[in-house]
Order: C-alpha cells, then structure tokens, then sequence
C-alpha cells in the first residue's frame, strides 16, 4: 500500500502522471486530500473540484485531512510529541492504512504534509515537487525521523538545464517526470473540465497578500495593471484565474476594474488548473506576477507569458530566507515582464544556474556551504547589502562610509 498526499489539482495531476509512468508500481493506492485555504470550510473539496474524476481510478480510496481534524486547520495543526502514537494508531485504524510501504509528500517542509509524515512513521518517503518551489532550498530544517526516510524529489522539468535545490542538502536525488506524461493528464481533466469563455488572454491569481508579501491593496493594484496593461495591447476579453487558496475577493475587485476599463473579464473556477485553460483556450498572452503557471504555459504549452510585479516582491520579501525567494527569482531573470502601458521586454542576460546557487546559499548558508561563489556582485534586485556584508561578500560599511552613502542619497 502506498499513501500520497494532494492539496491541489495541479499536485494531484503530478502524482496521476508519475504513477502512469510507473514510478510507484503496482498494490494498494490511497490518496489524502486537504484545502489549505484561508477558509476550507467555502472552498471546493479537491475530490469534488471539475476534472478530479478523471485521476479518481488512479486511487483505490480517497480520504479527506480536513474532515479528520476538523475545525482545525490544515495548515496550522501539528500533534504534540506525546500524542504522536495515539495519532499514529487513530489514523492507520481509521483509514484501515496497514502495512505502508510508501508515503508521497508534497510540501513536505510544512504542515499539513510534515504532519503527516510525522503520523505515518515507519515508511520510505517520495517528496514530489509543487512548482517553482523546488529549485530553492528547503525552507525549514527536517528532523532526522523525517529526512532519513525521504528517497526521491519526483519533479516537473520546468527550466530545463536547471537542477533543484530542494532536499539537496539531504543527498535526496531528484527525478525528473517526462513531460508527455503530464500533458496527456492534462488532456483528460481538461476534457472533462466546465467549457471556458474564449478569452484571447489569462491573469493568473495568486494570494501574495494571504502570504503577507504584499497588502490586500497592493494585490488588488497588481492585478488591475496587468489588465490595464492587456487593454493597451488591444484585449477586450480577459480570462481571470484565480488561485485554488485565495479566495473570491481578487475576482470581485478585478470585476469592478474591468467595468472601468471597458474590458469583458470572465473568471475560471478556482478549481480548474491553469493548464486546463491553457490547453483548452492556448492564449495569446499569459500575465502573472510569479505563479509556476507562467512557466508551465511557456514550456509545455509554448506560449507567450509575461510576469508584473517582481521587482516590487523582491523588494519587499523578508527575511532573505523566504521560500518565495527563489521561485520569484527565476520568473524575473528568466521571463519578459509586462510594463503598465502593454509593452513587453526581455529581461537582461543572466546565468540563471550561477543567480539561483547564489540565491540559495545566501537564503541558506548553513545548510549548503558548497553552494558558495567566490564572488557575488552586489545587485540590489536579487541579494541585500547587509546579507552579503554578514556573509563576507562585501566589507562591512564604516561610520565614514555610511555618513558618504548618505550624503549621496540626499543629493
């Protein structure tokens, strides 16, 4: 018996492609669903979401996180040490979950996968990748009972060339999963998916203000310059997808802009994946600030893509070490970013590989000393001055020298 863990269609699709490429074999297959959402209790349970019943015979049963530890939240809930072995007990009884053989994680840093893993002891772990995230370190040290039982990275070959960072620290290999595989599981949920507006071009959503990267305010403006932005460039019909966590106030605001605008917005159930729309609508233009979206729709779809916002995420994500860092990092020295009057340009020449090692051992030192270049050159977009100061890339600022960078900035 092996137990996998989704809390996304995208996620559930991932495991769906990797079983259909043999990579868990044959027994036994139980799937756990969770929303991780701000509120669970509105959004649309994963195996009830548009498109789910075509992955459901992957899974021999399908089980529900949240109904288990209900009104707790998914996201927060962790069992005391003390309670682990009755947790233990309670699930593998409830579940009739005996003899695991393997336990598949994503998010395996956080709760509610942390969690349980933790509970469901005993069992080789395959971690599979949710985006963008998995060519950044790990975001927070695992413990020795989690990270010894973890085998393999199973992730999407999203920039290729580029090796993730994710686990590394632990010898973990990655694998990569054939893109083939992935686009045919697409091309099922999507033909049992809720027919689509013909929108020309898509916004992608995400929940920068849930994740207090940005304000509510600031999220709401991000969003109304990329569809001021597709109005200049001639766009009269946008398609809004929001993200599966982020509720429905991004749509309401983006309504009343459009109104403004004078542009016709539609909105994509917040449950159909992104690729879903691409693969049934194949857009002119795809707009986002960092979601992993943009760069599914460029390379496993090839269209065009355009990201808004990075620069003011990157300038505002604290502390260093935060798992966004390095997702936002590859969208903006990899992809061409909108401007608010509908231009769109190439960003400069970089070497993504060298940016992203750099980025990453600078976010986590400790945990990946071979990561360390000789140099780094100060570039304000992607590194901070105090954080190259503290690890020896740059000369600590004397009284005289910050009484001249003052001086200068006044001028």
């Amino acid at each position: 018996m092996r137990v996998f863990y989704a809390s996304t269609l995208f996620g559930a699709m991932s495991l769906a492609a990797a079983i259909d490429d043999g990579r868990f074999g044959e027994g036994r297959r139980v799937l756990v669903v969770s929303s991780n959402a701000a509120v669970p209790e509105v959004a649309t349970p994963l195996d009830q979401a548009p498109g789910f019943a075509a992955l459901r015979s992957r899974f021999d049963a399908v089980h529900s996180w949240n109904e288990l530890i209900a009104p707790l939240h998914p996201s927060d809930w962790r069992a005391r040490v003390i309670e682990v072995p009755m947790m233990e007990r309670l699930i593998r009884s409830h579940w009739g979950l005996d003899g695991v053989e393997e336990l598949v994680l994503e998010s395996i840093a956080v709760p509610p996968a942390r969690t349980i893993a933790g509970l469901v002891r005993d069992c080789p772990i395959t971690v599979y990748s949710d985006g963008l995230m998995s060519y950044g370190p790990t975001r927070d040290p695992l413990p020795a009972e989690i990270f010894r039982r973890v085998t393999r990275l199973l992730h999407l070959d999203l920039v290729p060339g580029l090796t993730p960072l994710l686990l590394s620290e632990y010898g973990v290999p990655p694998e990569v999963l054939p893109g083939e595989r992935f686009l045919a599981i697409v091309a099922e949920v999507a033909a049992t998916a809720p027919d689509l507006p013909d929108a020309r071009a898509v916004v992608l959503g995400q929940y920068l203000s849930a994740l207090e990267l940005l304000s509510a305010e600031e999220e709401a403006g991000l969003h109304e310059t990329m569809l001021g932005a597709l109005a200049a460039r001639g766009h009269d019909h946008v398609l809004f997808k929001p993200h599966p966590a982020a509720g429905r106030r991004h749509a309401r605001l983006l309504r009343a802009a459009a109104g403004r605008l004078g542009v016709r917005l539609s909105v994509a159930g917040e449950s159909v994946p992104a690729e879903v729309c691409f693969a049934a609508l194949r857009p002119e233009l795809v707009v986002g600030c960092f979601s992993t979206g943009l760069v599914t729709a460029r390379r496993y779809f090839g269209l065009p893509v355009a990201s808004y916002g990075t620069g003011l995420v990157l300038e505002r994500l604290t502390p260093y070490e935060n798992s966004n860092r390095v997702p936002v990092t590859v969208v903006d020295a990899l992809l061409p970013r909108l401007s608010a009057d509908g231009s769109v340009e190439d960003p400069p020449p970089v070497e993504l590989e060298e940016l992203v090692r750099s980025v990453g051992y600078c976010m986590q030192p400790e945990a990946h000393p071979g990561l360390r270049p000789e140099r780094i050159a100060f570039d304000a977009r992607y590194f901070k001055r105090k954080r190259l100061e503290t690890l020896g890339f740059l000369d600590r600022p004397t009284a005289l020298s910050r009484l001249r960078r003052k001086i200068r900035a006044a001028m």
